[in-house]
């Protein structure tokens, strides 16, 4: 097969899952909203049900509630018949996804779905089936064509199935009012979490170069060279005065002057960059950025505080 059979083939694949989503696009409805509703409304969590291909993408729902304000927890169907069941209280929701709504391990299970539960909402693509007939709702997610040259392997189906526990996840952040620090609180250890919440102490450095305004060369390059940032903060009892960077010295040097009487004072930069502990990391980040610089002081209180250093950050994700 060719590269451009494969292009194809690929080309075609999406065709079809594209077409299927246009589809249920078209075919949410009150069912739909009457779902959201009950979930939302629901005093326990929402239980996902689901086997064999239906059992991965309600875990991946049950993944993207669970993030965004929705307790969830997944069931898979053959385990529940055997004990599993313990874990459903009255008060939670069941949502069941099946294709055929008809394995026999859905159809063996959804009696005591429906006795166990608050509500249970199928998601099926099978109106007619015995999860269908036993649930309170119906989100249809029938395709007309399975994306698989064979057209058996799920495909489209699955595509459709995920999609719509999307929608509710993101329907449910609407009515939750969920926001993105709620979101930060669920993902504290990734980049997401870190760049909503992190505060610049938090990656601070444990070196803190620094100088008075009235001290030597000889004082300056022994502070830098003691510090693995290339900088020094020239300070009044820590008021900050001003930075010295290696590259101020090499700068100086290049003059050819005479160095012996040369004061920190007089090769600083004045007005340096500086942001608050209590900031969020992303703000240092932002002034790293903007004025192309490799570190950033530090304060408290407009008091000298430390360094943080533009590598840290983004090593720790921080954009």
């Amino acid at each position: 097969m060719d590269t451009t059979n494969i292009i194809s083939i690929a080309k075609s694949t999406l065709e079809i899952e594209i077409s299927e989503l246009e589809k249920l696009k078209n075919r949410i409805d009150s069912q739909f909203a009457q779902a959201v509703e009950i979930i939302h409304s629901a005093k326990g969590k929402l239980i996902v049900v689901g086997i064999g291909k239906s059992a991965h993408v309600g875990n991946k729902i049950v993944a993207t509630l669970n993030s965004t304000g929705t307790p969830s927890q997944f069931l898979h169907a053959s385990e529940a018949i055997h004990g599993d069941l313990g874990v459903i209280q009255k008060q939670d929701v069941v949502l069941c996804i099946s294709n055929s709504g008809n394995s026999p391990e859905i159809t063996n299970l959804v009696p005591y779905l429906k006795d166990y539960s608050s509500a249970l909402i199928a998601m099926t693509g099978n109106k007619n089936s015995k999860l269908a007939e036993f649930s309170e709702i119906i989100l249809d997610t029938h395709v007309d064509v399975e994306a698989c040259p064979n057209k058996l392997a799920p495909t489209s189906s699955t595509t459709i199935q995920m999609a719509l526990g999307d929608a509710l996840a993101v329907a449910l952040m609407d009515l939750n009012d969920f926001k993105a620090n709620d979101f930060a609180k669920f993902h504290p250890g990734g980049s997401l979490g870190k760049n909503l919440t992190a505060k610049v102490e938090q990656f601070l450095s444990s070196q803190k170069p620094q100088v008075t305004e009235e001290a030597t060369i000889r004082d300056v390059i022994i502070s830098i060279s003691g510090s693995s940032h290339g900088i020094t903060v020239v300070t009044n009892e820590d008021k900050i005065i001003g930075v010295i960077t290696d590259g101020d010295l090499r700068r100086m040097l290049m003059k050819g002057e005479d160095i012996s009487k040369v004061l920190a004072k007089d090769i600083m930069s004045a007005h340096p960059k500086t942001i608050e502990k209590e900031a969020l990391a992303k703000e240092a980040m932002k002034i790293l950025k903007d004025n192309n610089i490799g570190q950033l002081i530090v304060t408290e209180n407009g008091t000298y505080f430390g360094i943080i250093d533009l590598h840290k950050l983004l090593d720790e994700g921080i954009n």
